[in-house]
């Protein structure tokens, strides 16, 4: 097992700790920790079973969109991230611990009405570092998301070179399997429903 940094350790243990006994999510990224305060509402977690089981009718055998435990975690690069929905084969979700993210073949998120950035800005530059090839966001807030693809090395480190815009209604390829994306639920309108960061 790589060997984790002191700091990376502590952070960790401490969102472990955590066990459900404070509301809403945490994530540790090498700026710190994320904490998405509120829950998910419905139509984050309706966007989120949509396109699982959208997906889900077309891939192969073998292969799954899978929502829900355990974390992706990458100890060298000090990283523990939990896609709302993942592209996994069945063989690599055997075994205990979190994800290795290089096994995902994709990683979806819905962005958070609470926190968007953590979708638009950290996972879009932590997916990367985490060897995850293809990320898609779907934003509630807009009716439109993006797919991110393309890793290649910059200064900063590894970065998606190749984004994919879409609009909710047009059809939105995720790897190697293509879905539509009409009917998909959207945030009531409020102050924060404000453009994508």
């Amino acid at each position: 097992m790589p060997r984790m940094s002191h700091l990376y350790r502590i952070m960790r243990d401490f969102v472990l700790s955590l066990d459900d006994t404070l509301p809403g999510q945490f994530e540790v990224t090498r700026e710190g920790i994320v904490h998405d305060l509120m829950a998910p509402v419905r139509p984050h977690q309706l966007t989120a079973l949509y396109v699982r089981e959208r997906l889900d009718q077309l891939l192969p055998d073998g292969i799954v969109a899978h929502m829900g435990a355990p974390d992706v975690e990458d100890f060298f690069e000090g990283i523990m991230r939990h896609p709302d929905v993942m592209v996994i084969a069945e063989a690599d979700m055997e075994g205990d611990g979190a994800f290795d993210p290089r096994t995902l073949v994709a990683a979806v998120e819905i962005v958070s009405r609470s926190n968007p950035e953590n979708d638009w800005v950290g996972k879009i530059r932590d997916y990367p570092l985490l060897g995850i090839p293809v990320y898609a966001i779907f934003d509630p807030r807009t009716g439109s998301g993006a797919v991110f693809t393309d890793i290649h090395p910059t200064p900063a480190g590894p970065r998606y070179a190749t984004r994919k815009d879409f609009g909710y209604g047009e059809d939105v390829t995720i790897a190697d399997w293509t879905i539509p994306t009409d009917g998909l639920p959207r945030y009531a309108d409020d102050s924060t429903a404000q453009g994508a960061s």
